[in-house]
């Protein structure tokens, strides 16, 4: 064990170069890993006579007996060797990043008809691999987009041009079933093959729109042969690909191939948040937590996670937008510090995610031995939505249709976070002809609360809207034609991604997908689209079985929905005797249903 006097000389005998340091306790162990422009400066200011920095600091400075380093060339290369130094060892007195997990990937594998597939483990055998995504979830959207659009295999097959030949495969059930065009078997060439596996390609690296106009091409071709099926498979690609395009949070199309970083703290911790973002879309979205220990200013955790962030996720990118300026970290990369525009647009929405996830975090700590408690729901969902108290009562709205037949909507209502079945509400689609979600979805919102009005009955502190900007500003015109705009908070949760809207707001917030306040929202979310499509099945039920007495002189639709209502059924209906349909109906209309009935019997 060296005495001070020991470490003493050897600062004096540092070298005035970049580097890392490290610190060691009495047993040996390392307790603090530093970088530093220049290794003699920095280490001998924690044995200066000075006042010490921190309380933090002078208990480290007493437990330090010995101290190695090691030079590197510059200070963004003393970042990187920290970084990995800190991930491996772990000391006491280092921040603590609390993310340590391993990203998937999306991988071609190298074969003559090459799988798709997600994985987490690399293999050096010629695939192609793509990612690393930050989200789980995101690869799993991604990859049923492709499965809808190209009919690729999922065998592990060796598909050589021989075995094939040979006859040594048959087609299995995703062939039967129309999930596989049956390359084993010679159905499917290797170029065309090849061809959708290059489209997957540029979808993946988000180049959606050299994928579209291919599509295009090739629509406009078979159209110009008279090949209409063909060309309907084509245009029905290119419609999945612009919804999948559309749910995209765009920013600017000029904003190409560039990372955004901001940093939230406290006295304890520091979150990191992290965007990806190509051709003006966001496609990878990400927050790490840092555990503070000794009182770190924002500039050195920013580095720190963004190093690590780069070093995981294989970062390319040659621009970053920041808060602070960090350009001494990485003199080869372009920082960017917006004071206005588009960028500074993504780096508030960047801060905004990094909010949300402290928020949830520190409610989640401080509620751990709480658990299903109304009241801390209910205050979540006040904080991560921005409203003015917490919001007791909430609606739900979702449209519902098939093929254009028979549109309904529903409305669903909870109270202190639990279903309150019995105010539930479905609605016919009256001034809406064929498949418009947002008309339908104005007009049920204006025919709901024109009615709580003129009852005088209580509104709701939030609503929501299943759908994104579009279903949101359809509800939002309603509500001003209704003057309760500021009056009712409103929101709109799109699927997929899970992305909230605010009025007024075209860029989404992303909520933490353990949060309790997104869970009561998706909840009412779901139960309002499986309410809407209970009605909705029953509506094209009973349409069909209905169909048979609607032609009956003087039982007009109104009469028809009330013997419905009462006895569910076309079989309830003609078992019924005249005194229980004449309470529906009246006398006069049950004697006609009943000649009606006799009529058909004979």
């Amino acid at each position: 064990m060296k005495q001070k006097s020991d470490i003493t000389a050897l600062i004096c005998s540092l070298p005035e170069q970049p580097g890392v340091y490290e610190f060691y306790d009495k047993a040996g162990t390392i307790i603090y890993i530093g970088k530093a422009k220049n290794l003699k400066k920095r280490v001998s200011s924690y044995f200066s006579k000075n006042k010490y920095e921190s309380f933090k600091i002078k208990v480290l400075v007493d437990r330090i007996t010995d101290l190695k380093f090691i030079v590197v060339d510059s200070e963004s290369d003393a970042l990187l060797l920290e970084n990995n130094l800190i991930k491996k060892f772990q000391p006491r007195y280092n921040i603590l990043l609390k993310d340590d997990k391993t990203f998937p990937w999306i991988c071609i594998k190298k074969e003559p008809f090459p799988r798709v597939f997600s994985t987490r483990t690399i293999i050096n055998d010629g695939s192609k691999y793509f990612g690393p995504y930050t989200s789980a979830y995101a690869v799993k959207i991604l990859l049923n987009l492709i499965r809808k659009l190209y009919k690729l295999r999922t065998c592990k097959l060796a598909l050589s041009e021989e075995n094939i030949k040979a006859g040594k495969f048959k087609v299995c059930l995703e062939y039967h079933i129309g999930n596989c065009k049956g390359p084993c078997v010679g159905l499917q060439s290797s170029e065309d093959y090849l061809d959708s596996v290059s489209q997957i390609k540029s979808i993946i690296k988000g180049n959606l729109h050299e994928v579209i106009s291919h599509l295009k091409g090739e629509m406009a071709q078979r159209a110009d042969k008279f090949q209409f099926e063909e060309a309907m498979k084509f245009k029905e690609k290119i419609e999945i690909l612009s919804r999948y395009q559309s749910k995209s949070t765009i920013v600017n199309p000029a904003i190409h191939d560039v990372e955004v970083y901001s940093i939230v703290s406290d006295e304890r911790d520091a979150f990191v948040n992290y965007l990806k973002v190509v051709k003006g879309a966001i496609i990878q979205a990400h927050t790490v937590e840092i555990r503070k220990k000794l009182d770190e200013e924002n500039l050195v955790l920013l580095a720190f996670a963004i190093t690590d962030i780069r070093n995981r996720v294989e970062s390319t990118t040659r621009e970053i937008i920041v808060p602070l300026d960090i350009s001494a970290y990485y003199p080869d990369l372009r920082i960017t510090v917006p004071k206005r525009g588009d960028k500074l647009k993504l780096l508030e929405l960047s801060r905004r995610n990094a909010v949300s996830y402290k928020l949830e975090k520190l409610k989640r700590s401080a509620n751990k031995k709480i658990t299903g408690s109304t009241e801390r729901i209910l205050k979540a969902v006040q904080t991560d939505f921005r409203l003015k108290e917490p919001p007791v009562h909430i609606e739900c709205f979702d449209n519902s249709n098939m093929q254009g037949s028979e549109p309904v909507a529903a409305c669903v209502v909870f109270k202190n976070g639990k279903a309150q079945k019995k105010e539930y509400r479905h609605y016919n689609i009256k001034e809406v002809k064929g498949i418009d979600d947002f008309a339908s979805m104005k007009e049920v919102v204006f025919r709901r609360y024109k009615r709580l009005l003129d009852e005088k009955q209580s509104l709701p502190q939030l609503v929501v809207v299943d759908g994104g900007k579009g279903q949101l500003s359809a509800a939002l015109i309603s509500l001003d034609r209704l003057g309760l705009r500021g009056k009712i908070a409103i929101i709109g949760i799109a699927k997929k991604l899970e992305e909230i809207y605010f009025p007024g707001d075209s860029i989404p917030l992303y909520v933490d997908k353990n949060s309790e306040s997104l869970k009561l929202i998706q909840n009412l979310r779901n139960e309002a689209h499986r309410f809407g499509i209970a009605f909705h099945r029953l509506k094209r039920s009973g349409s069909m079985t209905r169909s048979s007495i609607e032609g009956i002189p003087g039982i007009g639709k109104s009469s028809i929905e009330k013997l419905f209502k009462r006895f569910k059924s076309m079989d309830g209906i003609m078992s019924a005797s005249t005194d229980e349909l004449s309470t529906e109906v009246g006398l006069s209309r049950a004697r006609k249903i009943e000649d009606f009935i006799q009529k058909k019997d004979r």
